[in-house]
Order: C-alpha cells, then sequence, then structure tokens
C-alpha cells in the first residue's frame, strides 16, 4: 500500500515536473508567448502607421519633384545628362577630371529600404575607379545616414557633412547647401560630382550621378555660352552661373532623393507590416499549443488525484 501510494504521488507530480523542466530549458512559457504577440500587434500598428504617413508625404514629394523637373533641364545642356548606375562595372569614369569633389545624398532617417545602402556602395565603387586611374577626390555627404555608413570605410576623404536637412526641401535650402560645398573648397575641384537616388514609381528608384564642372571664361576649353558678355563681367558671370546650375542641381537631387526617400519607406514599412502578420500567427500557433499543454497537465492531475481518492 505504500508502495502504491508513493507512485501515485510520482505520477501525480509527473507533469508538473516536466513543465517546470521545459521552462528551465528556455522554453517560452504561455505569458511570455501572449506578451510577444501583444508586442508584434503593437509594432504592426506603428509600421501601418509610418506606411500610411509615407504614402501621404510620397504624394507632395512626387508634385515636387515634378516641378523641378523642367527648372533643372537646362544643366543637361551645360553639364551634361545623369549617367545611370545600373550597372557599375561598365561604368570606368574616364570622363572625370584630375579632382573631384563627391557629393553623395542621403538621407538623416531611417526605417527607408537600401536608399542609403546604395548610395555608398556606388562612392566606394566611384572611388575604387578614381583612384585607380591615378586621380584624386574628396567627399562631402548629404544626410546624417551616409555619414555613418561612408565615415566607416573612407574617413579620410569626407572633408564636411550636412545632416539634419529640413524636408521638404526648397530652392533656398538648395543654394544653402551649395554654399557649404562651396564653403568647403567646390571652386578648388575641376568637377563636382552628386550621387543621387532618382524616384521611378512608388516601388522604383534608380541610382545615378552628375558632372559640374566650372565654367572655362577662356582658352581651348571655353564653355561653350551663347551670349555675348562685355570682358570685364564676362568672368563674373560664368561664375555665378555655375554656382546657379550647382544649386538647380542640388535641388533636383533633393528632390528626387525625398520622393525615393518616401517610396522606399512606404514599401518598407508594408513589409514589415506583412512580415509581423506572419509572426503573430506564428506565435498564436505557439500560444494556443502551449495553452492546450497547460490544461492537459491540468486534467492529468485532476484525474489522477481522483484516482489517488478512489484507490483509499
Amino acid at each position: 500500500m505504500a508502495l502504491r501510494s508513493s507512485a501515485q504521488k510520482v505520477s501525480r507530480s509527473l507533469p508538473r515536473l516536466m513543465a517546470q523542466a521545459g521552462a528551465a530549458r528556455g522554453m517560452a512559457t504561455e505569458k511570455q508567448i501572449w506578451n510577444q504577440i501583444q508586442s508584434t500587434k503593437n509594432i504592426r500598428k506603428i509600421t501601418s502607421s509610418m506606411k500610411m504617413v509615407s504614402a501621404a508625404k510620397l504624394k507632395g514629394d512626387e508634385n515636387r519633384l515634378k516641378l523641378a523637373k523642367p527648372f533643372n533641364q537646362f544643366t543637361d545642356a551645360l553639364c551634361g545628362e545623369a549617367v545611370h548606375l545600373e550597372d557599375l562595372k561598365k561604368i570606368t569614369y574616364e570622363d572625370l577630371p584630375q579632382k573631384t569633389l563627391i557629393v553623395p545624398f542621403s538621407s538623416d532617417k531611417g526605417l527607408c529600404g537600401g536608399i542609403n545602402t546604395y548610395i555608398t556602395r556606388s562612392v566606394r565603387d566611384a572611388i575604387a575607379k578614381i583612384e585607380a586611374q591615378g586621380k584624386e577626390c574628396d567627399i562631402v555627404i548629404i544626410g546624417d545616414k551616409g555619414r555613418a555608413q561612408m565615415g566607416r570605410m573612407f574617413p579620410e576623404k569626407i572633408i564636411r557633412s550636412a545632416t539634419e536637412v529640413i524636408s521638404p526641401g526648397s530652392f533656398n535650402l538648395a543654394a544653402a547647401l551649395s554654399s557649404e560645398l562651396t564653403a568647403a573648397g567646390a571652386a578648388d575641384y575641376d568637377a563636382v560630382m552628386i550621387v543621387y537616388n532618382s524616384f521611378v514609381n512608388a516601388a522604383t528608384y534608380n541610382q545615378y550621378y552628375k558632372i559640374v564642372k566650372p565654367m572655362v571664361v577662356e582658352g581651348e576649353n571655353e564653355s561653350m555660352v551663347e551670349y555675348e558678355f562685355e570682358p570685364d563681367v564676362k568672368s563674373e558671370v560664368m561664375t555665378d552661373l555655375y554656382e546657379y546650375a550647382l544649386s538647380s542641381q542640388i535641388y533636383y537631387s533633393f528632390m528626387d532623393g525625398a520622393a525615393s526617400e518616401q517610396s522606399s519607406r512606404m514599401t518598407a514599412m508594408e513589409n514589415a507590416s506583412r512580415n509581423a502578420g506572419e509572426m503573430i500567427e506564428s506565435l498564436t500557433l505557439k500560444y494556443n499549443r502551449a495553452r492546450q499543454s497547460r490544461i492537459t497537465t491540468e486534467l492529468i492531475e485532476i484525474i489522477s488525484g481522483a484516482a489517488a481518492l478512489e484507490d483509499k
């Protein structure tokens, strides 16, 4: 009778001991799984809200970009068209002069996909090919995320950075950024290479670079401008034209990059919301299994206790 009583006690306590052992091994308990489900639901609410906010901002950025395109067309005639960075291996940058100032446009905020990573890779490839030709280059970064990434790769080439840029931008902002480049010594370089993201649609954006060279007043490489100037003002007018073209291209790059950032963030938040939904489904399944296991354990304990009372 004593042996049977001991066996009954062991049988009653065995499920509880197994549950404690499972928790001790690091298995998530029912309460922990429930907390994970609630936190994931809260994250999904945030990502869904961010997607809607980005979609609303994208409309305004698209309108500003449409207005900026015809405004910046004159720079194509003066400086040449922008070059697509779709296949970096085919680009040799042989047309770049001896000393180039690279100006990559990145974002100040994260959670926007790979727009900053693509710009960083493009700049890294450009620097490698420029230095392979025995030429020099420095960097002035627009945006905090680009500064963080490129600061780890080539900090010795970064001479200045502009962060916390106000959005939505304006031409006054572009002129201020142009003044930053001038203060960084842009006039001392043979060309300014602007690298930026170009908006295509809500799901697509590409990377481009554009070369803006100073206007040559005289000599064999004199800039072709279909106007006649007084000899004493030509140099001043050409300098002002170069600064205006640089400001115009910066304004367009900023508008293009802003639209690309919002479209990329909208896509990233949509993917995050979908992934959160899948995780909630998976955690709910685990929670139901843990709950079923707990109920089964309690039933076993009740039945074992009832059986022990019957034996008495």
